[in-house]
């Protein structure tokens, strides 16, 4: 049986929104007398029940309870605010529970943020021997890892500079190649890997994979790039508003959140005219997206077809229209353009799709501008930005750590095969 290295339980963390203090002396007096004697907050179950979660304040864990074993590599995955970065702060000792306890059981090196644990007056040499010390370790234990972390982090040329002249992706070369190497038995790493260029960022994630198999080592891995997840991560941990939604076996965990994801805005609808945007020309009835699945359990991803539909209502007799669906992604960019057919309409109501093939757009998000047209070249009205939807490679048929090169990402017929060459052989001698 797997030995546990990490048990949670009960965990709580309440912050009071707005306010420093409680207002009154002796209640911050008692505070500040549990801090020091590493007791729980004083007045957390005066202020409210942590199992109902229902007053004012903020309650960014509520009851979490949960397991992580020797040598696991456990992925924790939500959307922004579910409390994620807050677990590994308390698990890390950055700050306190409010509610709850936790065992670790060895050393632990945490990646928390650009700078965590670096002095920025010292040199990136400097700051490895001030790291090895905060871990317990001694000078000749650093001193035989010290060439090997130099050379992962890539900052060679700049090791006996001050870090406070390093850049953030310089930043956090260092500190990954520190926090990996110095051997804790426990890792934590936060989403400050992204700030790292992709051939570092798939380096790294390659030594977490060689740490948990090889040293049998335990890490804590917490990313929006689910596709990452499921190819390092044993189990994972799903966080919602504070609450722990899940935990399992990866793929489960990873499909079950993507497919409860909350689309950003993939419907838009008006009652009628009087109430719809619009003007004198055209007025919009209804904007929706529709993910093509083919069942139920199947996950919308970047493989899947997505419908486009467009209803407005035509004020004007006898005008030739059409209507034109632009996809920008969120920088900006404008990644197509497709126009429909002209014809000529009547007033009324007029229902208009299009559908965007699966394997064409790669992970990102991306927001839909929809625009009617007369004769081809005056646009009547214009919707921006009315529609928005995120695409990940939630699948992973190919093994890749981030998102590939280029807006698109298209599935095209690619034939390599083996061919004889008459009088020559495999060595190229003719």
């Amino acid at each position: 049986m797997a030995e546990v290295v990490i048990k949670v339980e009960g965990l709580c963390k309440k912050y009071r929104l707005g306010v420093i203090g409680t207002g009154m002396l002796s209640k911050d007096l008692n505070i500040y007398w549990a801090k020091l004697r590493g007791k729980p907050h004083p007045y957390a179950k005066i202020d409210g029940d942590p199992k109902s979660f229902e007053e004012g304040d903020f309650w960014a864990l509520k009851d979490l309870n949960f397991e992580v074993n020797q040598g696991e590599v456990l992925g924790i995955v939500g959307s922004n605010g579910a409390g994620k970065s807050t677990l590994l702060k308390i698990l890390s000792r950055v700050t306190t529970p409010t509610l709850g306890e936790i065992k670790l059981d060895g050393r632990m090196a945490s990646l928390l943020e650009v700078g965590t644990g670096f002095h920025p007056e010292l040199t990136g040499r400097e700051n490895i021997f001030l790291n090895g010390a905060i871990l317990g370790m001694t000078k000749q234990e650093i001193r035989s890892k010290l060439d090997e972390i130099i050379a992962f982090s890539g900052v060679e040329q700049h090791i006996d500079t001050p870090v406070k002249r390093y850049s953030s992706g310089m930043y956090v070369r260092l500190a990954f190649a520190v926090a990996a190497h110095l051997e804790p038995e426990i890792l934590v790493v936060d989403e400050v890997l992204a700030v790292g260029d992709a051939d570092f960022q798939k380096k790294c994630l390659g030594k977490m994979r060689d740490v948990s198999r090889n040293d049998g080592r335990t890490v804590l891995f917490v990313s929006h790039s689910l596709q990452a997840v499921k190819n390092l991560c044993d189990r994972a941990l799903w966080l919602d508003q504070g609450r722990l939604m899940d935990m399992g076996e990866v793929t489960n965990v990873v499909n079950q959140y993507a497919s409860n994801k909350k689309a950003l805005q993939w419907l838009k609808e008006f009652s009628g005219p009087d109430e719809a945007i619009g003007n004198q020309w055209a007025k919009v009835k209804k904007a929706q997206i529709i993910p093509q699945l083919s069942s139920p359990d199947e996950i919308f991803d970047i493989r899947t077809p997505i419908k486009v539909v467009f209803q407005f209502w035509n004020l004007q007799d006898a005008v030739r229209l059409s209507v034109e669906l632009a996809v920008y992604a969120y920088g900006g960019e404008c990644i197509f353009v497709v126009p429909s057919a002209s014809a000529v309409y009547q007033k009324g109501l007029i229902h208009s799709e299009c559908m965007i093939p699966g394997n064409l757009l790669n992970n990102g998000s991306y927001f839909i501008s929809l625009y009617v047209v007369k004769d081809t070249t005056t646009t009547l009205f214009e919707w921006h930005e009315c529609l928005s939807f995120d695409l990940e490679d939630y699948r992973g048929e190919i093994q890749w750590y981030g998102k590939w090169h280029g807006a698109v990402r298209p599935k095209l017929p690619f034939v390599v095969k083996p061919i004889e060459e008459h009088g020559f052989n495999l060595k190229g001698e003719i």
